[in-house]
């Protein structure tokens, strides 16, 4: 079974399962330091169970619905290939949501196939999707997956990601999915918790320009990973006027690019000092241990690196391993804590972790049951595999996903009226190579007075790590910088019609002369109910991307229109 055809039927079966609730597992106030940037959701009352993992959270809630469409779509460019291209892409997908005592889930998944008229265009097809999803076994036990299926792309010579119709080079598909089983319990005023989870990551490439070998980092190929966490700890007030937790966790994974191997050890105890009654100072430390390596590939006779037919560079499988990065020692931070009500938090830390001083934080207000604004500050080791997967994690089983009215591609946000999760700075660049994280992330949603509403803003930096006597040297301490904003907007105009519109802007520098990609478009769509389960839809789109790929600049404008049916069962 191939790997699309494996995740679409795991995507399908995915409405009984979904992610945890971040990594905050219910111990006394903090849980382990997570290898990932907080969700854009508000925090949990400390020591409760995770909502995933509680029963009867929400009402009963069961609404499925499979689709098939049919569309007709015109698109023209005016950069080298400026032709006007018309084409038919056909489709199915379905629209799940689950609430229920003991499952809720999520579920927003589409296969296309567009079939082109000209022979310079090739015949393609997708899938996209995103799921989550939670099974409660026992109070307190649950067992939590998620995943997401999307196209990006490879390297900063990709095409732009809501351009990707026909031969586009550097484009991949990208599949993601975890699994695993979360424990947040409370005895005798203390609380247990702990959390195993399972991932996979695969990215099929379209075609890797030879041109891009050995140049940046090297694209992304698969990602097997393993985590576990455990912390214990009781909130101020029980056998102690302080909260206090003691946790530890370990994390493995071993990838396809350069038979990469990342493991991460930690362990720490966290202190948290009532000020008030809605301030607290908090306060950590431990020890970790990180260690990154990889693998050489196969050399010419003259020196040259050798590619196989995808473009991609050969491992070579008899090389020692080469250290690409190793902390090992004290880590500790420092911060404080503002919780004036169960709407609102603030939370901010300094430390020293990754050899170096950290910074991080998070902000969440929920102004009523609908609206929401959120902030994050992270820094982070991590490789593109667990990245992806802990993404996933924060993401609800209750998310709204805004899908392009004319690709029909999910878009790179999940947004539910307690926040949002976006994908962007993940999306934007499948690397093979480890890297350290840093960045900021805002988001605000709501859906009140038959608006929905997303909007998302960040900025992620990313320092790779890698072996200096590597393939990958020339890029160790290189550092690249995402920009993105991405703002949704939905509205039933009445009973049998609603408009969608998407307004998105990213930049991407790699970090090196000749690879900086800008990116910026909007489209809208419109839909009509015109029988029984049956709507018409019609959307216009424009775009603009300029890349600069170390020869010349692609500068190109595009629009597209789309008329189009769908039939709801």
């Amino acid at each position: 079974m191939t790997v699309r055809k494996w995740l679409l039927a795991g995507l399908s079966v995915m409405a009984l399962t979904a992610p945890a609730a971040a990594q905050d597992y219910g111990a006394s106030y903090d849980a382990p330091p997570s290898q990932e940037a907080p969700p854009l959701l508000p925090q949990d009352v400390p020591g409760e169970v995770p909502p995933a993992a509680r029963a009867g959270g929400s009402a009963v809630r069961t609404d499925i619905q499979p689709y098939v469409e049919l569309n007709q779509v015109v698109f023209t460019g005016t950069g080298a290939d400026n032709d006007v291209v018309t084409y038919t892409t056909v489709a199915a997908g379905v629209e799940a949501r689950i609430s229920q005592r003991r499952v809720e889930a999520g579920i927003s998944a589409r296969y296309e196939r567009l079939i082109t008229y000209d022979d310079n265009t090739a015949d393609s097809d997708y899938l996209t999707g995103l799921a989550a999803g939670s099974v409660q076994l026992a109070r307190g036990l649950s067992v939590d997956a998620g995943a997401l299926a999307a196209r990006s792309r490879i390297n900063a010579g990709g095409a732009a990601p809501s351009n990707l119709v026909g031969n586009p080079a550097n484009t991949s598909q990208i599949y993601s999915v975890y699994a695993g089983p979360t424990l947040g319990i409370q005895t005798g005023g203390v609380t247990i918790g702990a959390a195993y989870r399972a991932g996979y990551t695969k990215v099929e490439d379209e075609g890797i320009d030879p041109a891009f070998a050995g140049v940046g980092a090297v694209p992304f190929d698969e990602n097997t990973s393993h985590s576990v966490t455990a912390s214990v700890g009781q909130q101020p007030g029980g056998y102690l006027p302080i909260g206090w937790s003691v946790g530890g966790g370990y994390e493995r994974a071993d990838g396809g690019a350069l038979d990469n191997r990342f493991e991460d050890y930690y362990g720490r105890v966290d202190l948290t000092v009532p000020v008030s009654p809605t301030l607290a100072a908090v306060g950590g430390a431990g020890y970790e241990r990180i260690r990154i390596s990889e693998r050489d590939v196969v050399r010419a006779a003259d020196g040259t690196l050798v590619t196989g037919d995808d473009g991609r560079l050969v491992v070579d499988k008899s090389s020692p391993r080469l250290l690409a990065y190793e902390q090992d020692g004290f880590i500790w931070d420092v911060g404080v804590m503002w919780r004036p009500s169960r709407r609102t938090s603030l939370e901010a830390r300094f430390g020293q972790r990754y050899g170096s001083e950290i910074l991080t934080g998070s902000f969440s207000w929920q102004l009523d049951d609908r609206s929401a604004v959120g902030v994050a500050v992270y820094d982070t080791v991590t490789n593109y595999g667990s990245l992806l997967r802990n993404r996933l994690g924060g993401l609800t089983p209750d998310f709204q996903a805004y899908s392009n009215p004319l690709t029909g591609d999910i878009g790179s946000c999940g947004f539910t009226s307690k926040g949002g999760i976006c994908f962007d700075d993940v999306l934007q660049s499948a690397d093979g190579a480890a890297f350290r994280s840093r960045g900021v992330t805002a988001s605000y949603s709501t859906d009140m007075s038959g608006w929905k509403t997303g909007i998302a803003l960040g900025y992620n930096r990313r320092t790779f790590l890698t072996a200096n006597d590597g393939v990958q040297a020339q890029i160790d301490g290189i550092s690249d910088q995402n920009y993105f904003a991405n703002v949704f907007v939905a509205r039933d105009l009445d009973a049998l019609s609603s408009v969608t519109a998407n307004l998105y802007a990213n930049y991407y520098d790699p970090g090196y002369v000749g690879g900086e990609v800008f990116a910026v478009g909007a489209n809208a769509g419109y839909n009509r109910s015109l029988w029984r389960g049956l709507d018409a839809t019609a959307a216009l789109g424009v775009d603009y991307f300029d890349t600069n790929d170390f020869s010349l600049n692609n500068e190109d404008v595009t629009a597209s229109a789309l008329l189009g049916l769908r039939y709801s069962f």
